[in-house]
């Protein structure tokens, strides 16, 4: 299997606190189809750590790889095409815009590419992953008649509409309750088997970072031994 996303000895520091390092010397690979859970304490690093494999960051020092390519000295324009054709992103709060339907919010990503896909395709694509995370009757529906487990599946689908090859998910059952951030779970799960996506998933939830069946935790700005 290829490596989709790569950091080989990424460390990251802020100007406001140019001592301490959130990340020291971070390697770390994501393949085709892989799946695992990030969890560590709050402030650890766990969301940089992400925003660096999303290309939302970049490393303080190190390389960061998409698709074997090094992304130092790309424009903020290439490495923003980059990301939007092959990186999907799911946040604790949906972000979804109130005035426009689960649909439409669904479609916001494609107005992204560099290559805008055919109408009609893209219009089968979300009907057909709405109603493959049970949400085909709520299609016309606006994100104030949905409940908070139906906005974050919408969120869901609208982060796969490009066909990414992997799936960061920053905290994404934040804003559920115990049985909507289970159910959540299992279907990014189904996700990552069906279309062969792979997925990185931060949370400081034990229970729900193990249904991912490999839990890596971070501290001290790197891996430690693996649960």
């Amino acid at each position: 299997m290829s490596d989709i996303v790569e950091l080989k000895s990424v460390s990251k520091w802020y100007e406001s606190d140019p001592d301490r390092r959130v990340l020291d010397g971070i390697d770390l690979s994501v393949s085709e189809g892989e799946r695992f859970a990030i969890v560590g304490p709050s402030g650890c690093g766990k969301s940089t750590l992400l925003n660096l494999l999303g290309t939302l960051d970049s490393p303080s020092e190190g390389e960061v790889l998409v698709g074997g390519e090094a992304l130092a000295g790309k424009t903020e324009k290439e490495i923003a095409a980059i990301r939007s054709r092959q990186i999907g992103f799911i946040f604790q709060l949906h972000h979804l815009l109130p005035q426009c339907t689960a649909l439409e919010n669904v479609l916001v990503p494609t107005l992204a590419l560099p290559e805008k896909p055919d109408p009609e395709a893209a219009t089968a694509r979300a009907k057909s992953l709405l109603e493959k995370v049970g949400l085909g009757d709520k299609i016309d529906s606006k994100p104030g008649q949905l409940s908070g487990g139906e906005r974050q599946r919408v969120a869901v689908v609208r982060s796969l509409i490009n066909s990414p090859k992997i799936l960061l998910a920053d905290e994404p059952t934040g804003a559920l309750d115990e049985e909507n951030a289970g159910r959540l779970v299992d279907l990014l799960v189904e996700l990552n088997e069906s279309e062969n996506l792979a997925l990185v998933m931060v949370t400081h939830d034990l229970e729900l970072a193990a249904k991912l069946g490999d839990v890596r935790s971070l501290s001290g700005g790197n891996f430690s031994a693996a649960f």
